[in-house]
């Protein structure tokens, strides 16, 4: 039977949200992150963007050191061969991409006005993926952009000839959130038998429906016997109405009714979900809905009468998962005196007083300059203050953040 994995995507369809945006040192504590909760694979860039390379190449140095481990990092990029050869030409050392391409009639046609026939774009995608597998690309999938609007037979043509070209997963992309969970589990479970290959979701929320559509799709992928992919991100931040929220998918997984026999291939921790996402909600500046599943505000909040009663009499009553196995429960602090913090412009002093609580001391002062020199270059791009895990991050790899610090503007 196949196994379930989690592709976060966070860090490229998240950062693709209209009026917003994150730094290069927020992506990579949000891999951080992502490597601690147990995820599989962060699509963390766009290898072919100038801006990227030195924050792709930073985070590919962390994997190496074993800091992004054992997290796979995939680079996403247009299924067309001169990009695979740019994006090594710009960051030689990456092992993983998903190469898309628009597979629906109305977005061959939308996109491209009658320059291009299906046949083309079958082509296209077949160069891309030979040239990933001549640079010696260890994993390559193929992102068939508007699945959910593709004719079966001609989805089921694309894919199984990639496949042929040596794809090793195939994306299934419910791109305006156009599936149901009944269509998507039908569809993907035929993907799944006739293709014999691994299969991914990737669903949105146009219709509220992509964590229903994901999960579902994952149980067809499986029932067909595959590996299934889901496509997430934290909070559900994505284009539009967001994708599939990562939390919202294991919980889903984990705690509803029948679907336990649908296993993870990796180990969750699902503790790490309040830590994880009050921190991409505060790099995001977007607060979590009250109503979020297992980290809004009210997802353990009590005011009917009955219900409290009912709830301190035994949790069950009204909660379907504890509290704490999200990594909630703890006070959280809040300064209303003196606050000393750490900004663009803050000195010496102010600077070793905020490591000082943080555990972190320095015997060497031309590291503590250093330290703080690019801790203020974080603040100035974050136009906030850090997070002690940012500052940590700075004081234990002060090389890693002065190339995530670096971008070369073209003139």
């Amino acid at each position: 039977m196949g196994k379930i994995y989690l592709i976060d995507v966070t860090n490229r369809d998240g950062v693709q949200t209209a009026r917003l945006s994150l730094s290069k040192l927020a992506k990579t504590l949000i891999n951080v992150r992502l490597n601690e909760m147990g995820v599989f694979q962060s699509e963390f860039g766009f290898p072919t963007t100038l801006h990227e390379s030195n924050y792709l190449k930073a985070n590919i140095r962390l994997a190496e050191m074993g800091v992004l481990q054992p997290m796979r990092l995939e680079g996403w990029v247009r299924a067309q061969a001169q990009d695979i050869e740019k994006t090594y030409q710009m960051v030689p050392d990456i092992k993983h991409l998903n190469v898309s391409i628009s597979t629906s009639e109305q977005m061959i046609w939308g996109k491209f006005g009658g320059s291009k026939t299906r046949e083309d774009i079958l082509n296209m995608a077949c160069e891309a993926v030979d040239a990933a597998k001549e640079h010696g690309t260890e994993t390559v999938s193929v992102n068939a952009e508007d699945a959910s609007r593709t004719d079966i037979d001609s989805l089921i043509r694309f894919a199984s000839t990639l496949k042929e070209h040596g794809a090793d997963r195939f994306r299934y992309c419910d791109t305006l959130g156009y599936e149901n969970p009944f269509s998507i589990y039908e569809t993907c479970k035929r993907l799944a038998e006739e293709l014999d290959m691994p299969i991914e979701t990737h669903c949105h929320g146009d219709l509220g429906m992509a964590v229903a559509n994901s999960v579902t799709g994952a149980m067809g992928i499986v029932d067909g016997g595959q590996d299934a992919y889901i496509n997430t991100t934290i909070n559900g931040i994505g284009e539009r109405a967001g994708n599939a929220d990562l939390v919202a998918v294991i919980l889903a997984l984990k705690k509803a009714k029948d679907l336990q026999r649908y296993e993870f291939g990796m180990d969750i921790d699902l503790s790490k979900s309040w830590n994880i996402c009050k921190y991409v909600s505060y790099a995001f500046d977007v607060p979590i809905p009250m109503n979020h599943p297992g980290v809004g505000a009210n997802a353990f909040a009590h005011a009917s009468g009955i219900h409290a009663d009912a709830v301190l009499k035994d949790r069950a009553n009204y909660e379907l998962y504890e509290y704490e196995e999200l990594g909630r429960g703890e006070p959280e602090m809040v300064e209303t005196g003196r606050e000393i913090l750490s900004g663009e412009y803050t000195g010496k002093s102010g600077f070793a007083h905020v490591m000082e609580d943080l555990g972190v001391t320095f015997d060497d002062p031309a590291e503590a300059e250093r330290v703080l020199e690019l801790a203020r270059y974080a603040n100035v791009v974050a136009h906030k203050p850090l997070v002690g895990d940012e500052l940590l991050f700075i004081a234990r790899y002060p090389d890693i953040t002065r190339e995530l610090l670096t971008i070369t503007p073209v003139v």
